[in-house]
C-alpha cells in the first residue's frame, strides 16, 4: 500500500485581511448596492479571516476577461507549484529525476501544454516521467488526486511520485455577476498550491513516511450537475453554487464513510483523526452533525478555513500539511475527505505507521 511521505505548501504573496477584501468591494459595488452591509454580512459568516491572491488587490477592480485571468493564472501556478516541488524535494533528499509520475491538478484555469509539462522545463525532471493533468474535479480533486496517484503506486511499488494541486479562485470573481453564489465566493476563496510525495511500499523513503493510504473510495450522485462548478463564459470562470451543498453532506456522508470503514471492520469511533476539506462553515459543520463529531476533530479544517479560504482542491493538501505535524500514535486510523462538482465524493482511509 502507497505512502505518503510529505507536503509543501506556497501562497502568492498578496496577502489581505477580510475587513480589507470588503472594502476593496466596497469601493467597486457601493454604486450597485443601496445597502452593501448585505456584502458585509456574507462575508462575516463565511468565517474567514485572511486570504492570499494571485494579483494586488487594485487589479481585481479591472473588468478582465478569460484570456487575461487564464494567462495569469498559467504564470503564477508555475511559480507557486516550482517554489512547492523544489522545496518538498529538497526536503526529502529527492533529485526529480527519480519521480516516475507527476498528476496535476485544478479548477480554476486551463493550459495546453498542461501544467505539469511546462514545470518540466522549469526542474529537470527525467523526460520519461509520466504525466496526469486532472482538470475538472474542483474541490474534490485534492483527495481524488491521492487516491489515483495512489493506484498507480500499486502497481508501481519501487517508484514515487507527485501529487500538484494549484488553484487561484480569486480570478474566478465577477464584478457584475449580483447573484448570491457569487456574493458568497467572493468571501469565501482564496489562491494557493500544494505538493504531495507519494511512494511505493517498496520504495527506500517508505521506511520513513508517516502515512499510509489503505483505500480510496469515490461516490457519484446523479443528476447533481448544477450543485456546484464552473459556467465558463467570456468573462472568465462563473460559480455555480447551490445553496443544497450542506444538505446533500449531511445526507450521505455517513452512508460513505461507513462503508469505506466497514470493509476493514472499524467503525467512525476508531477514527483519530480527519483530513476534511474545509468547503465552507456549513459544510463542515454538516460533516461534525453526521458523523457526531463533538470534540474538535475538524479543528485543523476550520483552522485552514480561517486563515486561508476555501482553495478548492489545494485546502485539503494544506490541512494534510498540518495534519503531519501533529500525528496520533502508530496504529492510529485516519479519514481524508472532500467533495466537488457533479456531485461527488472522495474518501480515503489512513493509518498511522
Amino acid at each position: 500500500m502507497p505512502w505518503i511521505h510529505s507536503v509543501q505548501c506556497a501562497l502568492p504573496p498578496h496577502h489581505y485581511d477580510q475587513e480589507a477584501l470588503i472594502a476593496g468591494l466596497r469601493k467597486r459595488w457601493s454604486e450597485q448596492f443601496f445597502n452593501f452591509s448585505r456584502i458585509e454580512a456574507f462575508h462575516q459568516h463565511v468565517l474567514v479571516q485572511n486570504r492570499y491572491l494571485a494579483l494586488p488587490l487594485e487589479e481585481y477592480s479591472q473588468d478582465q476577461g478569460l484570456e487575461f485571468r487564464n494567462r495569469v493564472w498559467i504564470k503564477v501556478s508555475l511559480q507557486l507549484l516550482q517554489e512547492a516541488v523544489l522545496q518538498l524535494l529538497e526536503n526529502a533528499a529527492l533529485p526529480p529525476r527519480e519521480i516516475a509520475l507527476i498528476a496535476t491538478t485544478s479548477s480554476s484555469g486551463m493550459a495546453v501544454p498542461s501544467l505539469e509539462a511546462r514545470l518540466m522545463n522549469l526542474i529537470r525532471f527525467s523526460p520519461a516521467t509520466k504525466r496526469l493533468p486532472l482538470f475538472g474535479l474542483g474541490c474534490l480533486a485534492g483527495v481524488a488526486g491521492l487516491n489515483r496517484v495512489a493506484d498507480y503506486l500499486r502497481a508501481y511499488p519501487k517508484q514515487a511520485a507527485l501529487l500538484l494541486s494549484t488553484e487561484l479562485s480569486s480570478l474566478t470573481v465577477q464584478l457584475k455577476d449580483f447573484s448570491v453564489a457569487n456574493l458568497v465566493s467572493t468571501g469565501l476563496f482564496g489562491d494557493g498550491a500544494a505538493a504531495v510525495l507519494l511512494v511505493g511500499d517498496e520504495h527506500p523513503l517508505a521506511k520513513e513516511a508517516p502515512l499510509r493510504i489503505i483505500e480510496g473510495r469515490s461516490e457519484f450522485f446523479p443528476d447533481t450537475e448544477r450543485v456546484m462548478g464552473w459556467d465558463v463564459v467570456d468573462s472568465g470562470f462563473k460559480v455555480v453554487l447551490d445553496s443544497s451543498v450542506p444538505d446533500v453532506v449531511f445526507e450521505n456522508f455517513p452512508r460513505i464513510v461507513g462503508a469505506l470503514l466497514g470493509e476493514h471492520g472499524l467503525q467512525n469511533q476508531d477514527l483519530q483523526f480527519y483530513v476534511s476539506h474545509p468547503g465552507g462553515p456549513k459544510v463542515l459543520a454538516a460533516i461534525e452533525e453526521s458523523l457526531g463529531l463533538k470534540n474538535g476533530e475538524l479543528k485543523l479544517s476550520w483552522d485552514s478555513l480561517r486563515d486561508y479560504g476555501n482553495m478548492s482542491s489545494a485546502s485539503v493538501l494544506f490541512v494534510l500539511r498540518e495534519t503531519l505535524k501533529q500525528l496520533p500514535p502508530k496504529g492510529s486510523w485516519g479519514l481524508m475527505a472532500s467533495m466537488g462538482p457533479a456531485f461527488c465524493a472522495e474518501v480515503t482511509l489512513l493509518r498511522r505507521e
